[in-house]
Order: structure tokens, then sequence, then C-alpha cells
């Protein structure tokens, strides 16, 4: 059971080009926007889209094949967990961010 503790999966279209960061150390790190639908009927029986963004975080070898191979608007599989962080603002206030840190990529539709 606990290989599914903070487990995520989606399966969605990648937004804007990565970012790609080389790390001084040497490792890459890569951030894209992922967008998931949800289709549904609303009570007209009219189909509805719920869009949803997701900012994923990969590193490593990870970030290297999306430097590769992924392209905005590129469906792509992501598995990973959450991870949330906080930091300070230019005007004092504290923000917190949740992230997908992905683990494994799937690189999905034609070619």
């Amino acid at each position: 059971m606990s290989t599914i503790k903070n487990y995520v999966q989606l399966i969605g279209n990648v937004g804007i080009e990565p970012t790609i960061t080389n790390l001084e150390s040497g490792k890459k790190v890569a951030r894209l926007s992922l967008a998931t639908n949800e289709n549904y009927k609303n009570s007209n029986g009219e189909k509805q889209t719920d869009t949803n963004w997701h900012t994923v975080v990969a590193w490593g070898k990870v970030a290297e094949i999306i430097e590769k191979y992924v392209t905005k608007s590129k469906e792509i599989g992501v598995s990973g967990k959450l991870k949330t962080r906080s930091y300070e603002t230019q005007d004092g206030n504290q923000s917190y961010v949740t992230e997908v840190e992905a683990n494994e990529i799937l690189l999905l539709g034609s070619k």
C-alpha cells in the first residue's frame, strides 16, 4: 500500500514549450504546463469540457527525454508525486505552489 501514497498519473496536452534549465551540478530540470480535460454533459444535455492546468517538473533523465521529444500540444502521460513548496513574494506575502514531480513520462499521440 505504501507505493500508492502520494502517487499521481495524468494524461494531457502540453500547453507551452517546456523550459529546460541546466544546473551548475550538471543536472537538468524541465518544467512544463499540462492541460487535462474532463468532458461531461450539463443539465441541458450539452457537451461541456472542464480543463485543469498542472505544472510538471522533471529532473535528470526524464528532463532529458522532455528536452528531446516533448513540444507544445504534444500528448503525454506523466506519473509522479505531488510536491508543495512555499516562497515569499516581493510584497512579503507567503505563496504556495503545488507541482507534479514526474518520475516517468510516456509519449503519446502521433509523431
